[in-house]
């Protein structure tokens, strides 16, 4: 089955990608506005929630542990770069939020390329070293979790006798993603699940067969999940449309600032979603089609996922039918904004994806319910 996992906006939310409009109308990324959309993910059937890290969002780990008692079955995918705390804190914390929250925890690595985040947390290192040093840091929180006591030795970490107060059940699923070969190697040895930024299939696709390979070099099998911000609605005219409004909120200084950044990025998957949308016109919406039903807008003036995929429940229902058949176990979606998204994808694709018996069926008691029409 297919897993299919929403976002929380723990940096802010808008109805533009660029909250500088007058019509944009800004939200906080407030414990209100937050468990608003936490409680609609977890209604409407999304298995988990992507949170984002870094300087310019709410922490992670504290903004998901306050919606775990506000919501029922919802995961919470909690992203952190795995250099700035030890493994064996790292692994205690998520052990402990594997218990208080009856098992609802997934963790996301994020490795981070770009020297400036880095340099904001300290110590800053170069890419090669802070992939080396996360493998390093897998392994002993692994370890730590493995209900006995684990000692290591190695370039960044040494422990003795590294434990948890008790293993958790499950372990958290490690998320790891990134298109260098170092987060590759990575991600094969220590995740769980590979992540990979919405390309084509014919880009992303020989991805997964690579890394299918690399795994399997350590005896392993791992699932695979990519990430998408989508724009579903009944037809494909109002689905479009939709986009069409987005990309009206991006003005061409927005658009050229982005840009310059893009072009000096030292991220390999964001080169590559910036190579999408190069030699295109960013004012006509249907050039930035990249593949049927994928389109390239957002990533004009967005950093990290930059794909959108856009067109009726049906038509989106069959891109992510093709990308399950390319190999991805795991859709991780977005949109703005992200409130009155999640009922646009929960109300409309999920059912369409139940129907195709790619997504599991709601729990019991989450079906029709009797509504009034006050006669």
């Amino acid at each position: 089955m297919l897993s299919v996992h929403w976002f929380l906006p723990t940096g802010g939310d808008s109805r533009d990608v660029v909250a500088d409009g007058v019509d944009s109308h800004r939200r906080e990324p407030d414990l209100a506005y937050l468990a608003q959309v936490a409680r609609a993910a977890d209604r409407l059937g999304f298995e988990g929630a992507l949170t984002p890290c870094g300087t310019a969002c709410e922490d992670a780990w504290i903004a998901t542990a306050s919606l775990v008692p506000l919501t029922e079955r919802l995961k919470l995918l909690v992203a952190f770069r795995p250099g700035l705390l030890s493994p064996t804190l790292a692994a205690q914390m998520a052990s402990t939020y594997q218990r208080m929250s009856g098992g609802r925890l997934l963790l996301n690595i994020v490795i981070g390329a770009e020297d400036a985040e880095s340099a904001r947390f300290g110590p800053s290192v170069d890419k090669a070293t802070r992939y080396a040093r996360a493998a390093e840091f897998l392994e002993v929180m692994r370890g730590a979790w493995s209900g006995e006591p684990f000692d290591f030795q190695g370039r960044f970490y040494e422990v003795t006798a590294a434990t948890t107060r008790a293993r958790p059940d499950p372990p958290p699923p490690v998320y790891f993603g990134g298109a260098s070969s170092e987060a590759e190697d990575v991600a094969a040895r220590w995740s769980d699940v590979y992540l990979a930024w919405g390309e084509p299939p014919s880009m992303v696709g020989e991805r997964v067969e690579r890394m299918r390979a690399k795994a399997a070099a350590h005896g392993r099998e791992l699932r695979y999940g990519i990430r998408f911000h989508a724009i579903c609605r009944p037809t494909a005219d109002e689905a479009w449309a939709a986009a069409g409004r987005l990309l009206q909120g991006m003005t061409p200084a927005a658009i050229a600032s982005a840009q310059a950044d893009f072009a000096t990025t030292a991220s390999v998957g964001q080169r590559r979603m910036a190579e999408l949308h190069r030699d295109v016109d960013p004012t006509d919406i249907r050039s930035l089609e990249i593949h049927p039903n994928v389109w390239a807008g957002v990533g004009l003036v967005r950093g990290g996922a930059g794909t959108t995929l856009v067109g009726s429940h049906v038509e989106v229902a069959d891109r992510v039918e093709e990308y399950a058949a390319v190999g991805f176990d795991e859709l991780i979606l977005s949109g703005y904004p992200h409130l009155e998204e999640a009922y646009w994808c929960g109300e409309g694709l999920l059912p369409e994806l139940r129907r195709r018996g790619l997504v599991a069926e709601l729990p019991a008691g989450g079906g029709d319910a009797a509504f009034s029409t006050f006669r």
